[in-house]
């Protein structure tokens, strides 16, 4: 049995009310399909993150990326994030930055110029927590990160899934 499951039958047991069981429920669950995005854009020169639900803006956020925002990724330790269309294929709950999706990069084309230039793409690019509030310092390795409370918020609203475009 997950721990998360046991601490909540504990608590039952102990008559915590279910709102007070909800509020140490880890991770944080998805929101209903009306409420999750299907999208996802990601405007790097403007440090934003939307997401979208049939083709309008649902939440938008600040985000902070490496330490050479500039460009699309091209290799690993670039400190660069990509551009262009991916998908988020995993959510990680034990992530070492709060809570983190991963984005598809590399994509085939990535890999094949990476191949031709003799390089490693690169890879493990997320979208995560751990930036501290009002931070806009540039920090990742070419992730896009967020407060820790917003991560929740985008955790919640983000399926195994959802494309991201990722623009300059």
């Amino acid at each position: 049995m997950k721990a998360g499951r046991w601490l909540l039958m504990v608590l039952a047991a102990l008559g915590v009310s279910s709102q007070a069981q909800e509020a140490v429920r880890w991770p944080p669950p998805l929101l209903s399909a009306a409420q999750q995005a299907d999208a996802i854009h990601v405007y790097k020169a403007q440090r934003r993150m939307e997401l979208l639900r049939n083709g309008r803006v649902i939440e938008t956020y600040r985000i902070v990326l490496g330490g050479a925002p500039v460009g699309h990724k091209r290799q690993q330790g670039d400190q660069r994030t990509p551009e262009g269309d991916y998908r988020i294929t995993y959510r990680n709950d034990r992530s070492r930055f709060h809570l983190s999706l991963r984005v598809s990069y590399p994509n085939e084309a990535d890999r094949r110029q990476a191949v031709a230039r003799g390089v490693d793409p690169g890879g493990d690019i997320m979208i995560h927590g751990a930036t501290p509030p009002g931070s806009k310092a540039d920090w990742t390795e070419g992730c896009m990160a967020v407060t820790n409370t917003e991560m929740e918020a985008i955790w919640q609203r983000v399926p195994v899934g959802t494309p991201i475009r990722i623009n300059p």
